[in-house]
């Protein structure tokens, strides 16, 4: 599972601690299910997009087998359209910033 997704064994061992990840045990083997990669692959997005894993299990948290999960929707839509409000604004302080270093580089150059 870890060469899969391109994680450590200690960062699914950290998962796991946290309660994202609930592996069967075989001995000292951890047996994951269709249901802990898909898990897995859900904290993985989260985390890519800046949730933290906090976030990322109480959304996951929500899902009911069986339901409609309008509330887990909810949630989510909630949660990510505030998160994408924040990387926009952080995506546009990055573009500040650049232009200001590039105007500073352009001036340095004029004068070297």
């Amino acid at each position: 599972m870890a060469k899969q997704f391109g994680v450590t064994l200690r960062a699914l061992r950290f998962y796991e601690d946290k309660g994202l990840l609930m592996p069967k045990r075989e001995g000292s083997a951890r047996l994951y299910t269709q249901r802990d990669k898909a898990r897995l692959k859900l904290v993985l997005l989260g985390r890519r997009v800046g949730f933290s894993l906090r976030d990322v299990k109480q959304m996951i948290d929500l899902y009911e087998p069986g339901g409609d999960n309008a509330r887990q929707h909810r949630v989510v839509l909630e949660r990510s359209e505030r998160q994408m409000k924040r990387l926009q604004r952080q995506r546009d302080a990055i573009d500040a910033a650049i232009a200001e270093l590039g105007e500073m580089i352009r001036d340095l150059r004029a004068r070297v």
